[in-house]
């Protein structure tokens, strides 16, 4: 097929078959197409859209331009995660260890930070010794021994969407609903999971910021799920305000740990139950969500999600010393203060400009092989819904040597609603699609 006549097709808003969709993912999977061919591509669909039978296909192919994963011998269920993305957003470092420790069977491979939100894999990178790039028999290994695994993609997973997601993210195609649904569930696919939890982001930090289309998205995903045999909840989530205290990678790390010890913000720690417990329901080790709640809140409270960490961190390669110490973890200590120009209520923290501050610290990336430092980001001092006094320290940001500072302080500054009257209080989990 001429590669520049089916890019057209799809310019002009045609529906490509099911065999030109496989050439196209057999292009970017084996290198025959150039990566100016498979942006435009991807320019294209982003325009253009894909029908539901598009979308299926674009799925379909990209799990199988790589080895799929079978677990049909593990002694309970396969059962992940995933989040299409939020600044703070570190909720599977914590659910995951949780789920695990209930009995659920957690084999996640995940991506890095794409755009203004974080990674989990630059998350866990940030622990010294954290080994990410696992072949798959340490994987299935680790998932065996411990119950969980926290993995990138290898060359065998679904390796095309490997370029096309990088490639996603410096194109500007982010968004697409077809491309991200494909994104996500070709990598579900090749898990070999029997079901999957979708927390869905909407707000002004989340790359779907409108619920209609946070709700479309979350259609997407589960319809398509079901299609391809994976039982599929979401939950859409508010991303208006940073989940939690802590934006960047090590940041974050020191927060998942705070959680898992019982500490650390509300937000984060409710939501990651949340979702381990929805995880837990799904995989009938307990099937009424109620119990499966208190049993991730057990697992939680006597300390066996945060032995389920440790033990992870140290299966991976990693020092689980932070665990105990998590100054271990590379912060920078030079800091710069945001403080309220004046009083009233902090009625707004815009997670959006938060994120793009923390990406001019040094935190994400701006092109798919950037490097990320991860002892620079943004701390809170105080959250959305509270009385503040002009000169309050709201935040501090953790830089290096001022790279990105001005920016970044600019951008922080401008994030702050601070109003004469409270406004009234948004619900972090806003709608549930079964």
């Amino acid at each position: 097929m001429l590669i520049p006549e089916l890019i057209r097709k799809k310019r002009e808003g045609f529906s490509l078959s099911e065999n030109e969709i496989k050439c196209f993912v057999d292009g970017a999977g084996k290198g025959t197409w150039p990566d100016y061919q498979l942006s435009a591509m991807l320019m294209a669909i982003f325009f253009e859209g894909m029908t539901t039978r598009e979308t299926s296909n674009l799925t379909h192919h990209m799990a199988s331009s790589g080895k799929i994963l079978s677990w049909p011998d593990l002694p309970g269920p396969a059962i992940d995660k995933h989040s299409t993305g939020g600044v703070g957003d570190k909720t599977s470092i914590i659910l995951g260890p949780l789920a695990a420790a209930c009995g659920v069977f957690v084999p996640m491979i995940s991506g890095r930070g794409l755009g203004h939100t974080g990674g989990t894999l630059d998350k866990l990178e940030s622990i010294p010794g954290f080994n990410v790039r696992l072949n798959l028999d340490s994987f299935e290994k680790i998932l065996r021994t411990l119950g969980i695994a926290m993995i990138g993609q290898t060359t065998e997973i679904a390796p095309a969407d490997r370029i096309l997601y990088s490639l996603r993210d410096v194109t500007a195609t982010v968004e697409s609903i077809p491309l991200i649904t494909a994104s996500i569930l070709s990598k579900k696919i090749a898990e070999g999971i029997q079901g999957l939890i979708m927390d869905v982001k909407t707000g002004m930090g989340a790359f779907m910021p409108e619920v209609a289309k946070a709700r479309k998205l979350a259609k997407s995903i589960v319809n398509t799920a079901r299609k391809s045999g994976i039982h599929c909840q979401a939950i859409i989530t508010n991303m208006d305000s940073p989940l939690g205290y802590k934006i960047g990678n090590a940041l974050e790390i020191q927060e998942c740990i705070e959680i898992l010890k019982g500490n650390g913000p509300e937000d984060t720690r409710e939501l990651s139950i949340n979702l381990a417990a929805k995880m837990v329901q799904m995989g009938g080790i307990k099937p009424d969500l109620n119990e499966a709640t208190r049993l991730v809140r057990d697992k939680l409270a006597n300390g066996e999600g945060l032995a389920k960490f440790s033990a992870l961190i140290q299966a991976q390669g990693g020092d689980p010393r932070v665990i105990d110490n998590p100054n271990m973890l590379e912060v920078s200590t030079q800091t710069f203060e945001i403080k309220a120009l004046e009083s009233g209520w902090l009625n707004a923290i815009d997670a959006s400009k938060l994120g793009w501050a923390a990406c001019h610290l040094g935190a994400g990336r701006d092109k798919a092989e950037a490097s990320v430092d991860a002892g620079v980001g943004i701390i809170l001092h105080r959250k959305p819904s509270c009385r503040v006094t002009k000169g309050d320290i709201i935040m501090e940001l953790r830089h290096r040597n001022g790279k990105g500072l001005e920016k970044a302080s600019e951008l922080c500054q401008h994030s702050l609603a601070i109003d004469e009257k409270p406004r009234s209080e948004i619900q972090l989990i806003l709608e549930e699609i079964i």
